[in-house]
């Protein structure tokens, strides 16, 4: 499956949604940077006691996965359940991050949204869990001017719930279930994250998905949730600060990026956001100097490439937007919107062919139904287009 989200701010502005990643440091919550009075109260659900939680249709599933199969290990029953097309029939989407009951009611979730039902199943049928976070390269993915950096997280479900004062387990009786094909991730090394961190991350991308929506109130709430949870994990202050950018409130944002950077001095992320709240403030000097050391840190941001392709495309220079296009393939060959633009640049330069060829990976790579609709439509044309001009050709 394709990852889970880090948001990032922007104008190029980077949010910070990570729905997969990283590891956290022992914190006091940063009490300090929450202004609850800047905000409503959040239209949506920001608790979390339903992340986890099970509905009678899931204890029913449940027990059907057991009839009939009382031989078979516990994690094998769920494994096939899941991964047999003949079952649950599930579909990666990352359009949204959803709860336990969500994911299993639709059948599609994000990485992130397909561990925490497959933990809430294994629970219910009496396994334990582990979360990890899987050492994977960033991928990048945007909705609109927010930049999003994905990581990923897997589960090893264990035969039976460890005793309370269990410490540690064998890895060897544990059964890894990833929504990414075996061969992805057959090397990839995994680092055991607490299910406080898991929380956290359904939270801070529930604040990224908010913002997306322009529902800032509920984005505020779900990451001071976030933090609370786990004050260590680190991208909920950067998404703090971004709500804060988006709210026009340019202090709080500036006091909760500098507190991201703090923790993590080299994280670009924090330090990109950071330098357009200090520029919108007219503190030109200190955002001048973070940007040069951005430089040095990330000459070639991601979309670098992209957003000089489009600005060849817009300018009419079709064959430099492919150039640029193909290089940032080049970089995330699974994204697919990069696909897409090389598809849409060869048909201008009347290469059906390779466009044709470009759209059928945006297609194969997209990441959510509203994509794959609009890529499969687009494709269909381009497959009418190109047996025109073969059928005109051979007569």
């Amino acid at each position: 499956m394709k990852r889970s989200l880090l948001l990032l701010l922007s104008v190029l502005s980077f949010a910070l949604l990570t729905g997969c990643a990283t590891g956290t440091a022992p914190l006091a919550p940063a009490a300090h940077l929450f202004k609850d009075q800047l905000f409503g109260t959040p239209a949506q659900d920001t608790s979390v006691a339903h992340i986890f939680a099970v509905t009678p249709e899931m204890r029913r599933y449940v027990a059907g996965i057991v009839r009939g199969h009382e031989k078979k290990e516990p994690q094998t029953m769920l494994f096939d359940a899941l991964y047999k097309k003949d079952q649950l029939q599930l579909e990666y989407d990352a359009a949204v991050t959803r709860n336990a009951t969500q994911t299993f009611d639709a059948r599609k979730g994000n990485c992130l949204s397909l561990v925490i039902m497959t933990a809430a199943l294994a629970r219910e049928m009496g396994m334990s869990t582990q979360f990890q976070a899987v050492t994977v390269d960033e991928t990048w993915s945007r909705t609109g001017s927010l930049y999003f950096s994905s990581g990923h997280v897997n589960i090893m479900l264990g035969k039976s719930r460890m005793s309370d004062d269990s410490r540690s387990f064998d890895r060897n009786k544990f059964m890894v279930i990833d929504f990414q094909p075996p061969e992805e991730i057959a090397n990839l090394v995994t680092v055991p994250i607490d299910e406080h961190t898991v929380v956290a991350m359904y939270m801070n991308n529930r604040a990224a998905e908010s913002m997306v929506q322009r529902d800032l109130d509920s984005a505020y709430w779900f990451v001071r949730k976030a933090i609370e949870t786990d004050p260590g994990f680190i991208n909920s202050y950067n998404t703090l600060g971004v709500i804060y950018q988006h709210h026009d409130n340019l202090p709080e944002a500036e006091a909760a990026l500098r507190y991201a950077v703090a923790l993590q001095p080299n994280g670009t992320i924090a330090m990109f956001n950071l330098a357009q709240v200090l520029d919108a403030q007219g503190k030109k000097g200190e955002a001048g100097a973070l940007r040069a050391q951005l430089a040095r840190l990330e000459p070639h941001p991601p979309f670098h490439y992209f957003n000089l392709g489009q600005k060849a495309m817009q300018e009419g220079d079709y064959r430099r937007a492919r150039s640029l296009f193909a290089r940032e393939v080049d970089r995330a060959p699974y994204y697919h919107e990069f696909h897409f633009w090389l598809a849409v640049v060869s048909y201008q330069l009347g290469d059906v062919k390779t466009a044709d060829k470009h759209m059928a990976l945006a297609l194969e790579n997209s990441t959510t139904s509203r994509d794959h609709d609009l890529y499969a439509a687009k494709l269909d044309k381009l497959k009418g287009l190109e047996r025109k001009r073969n059928a005109y050709l051979t007569n």
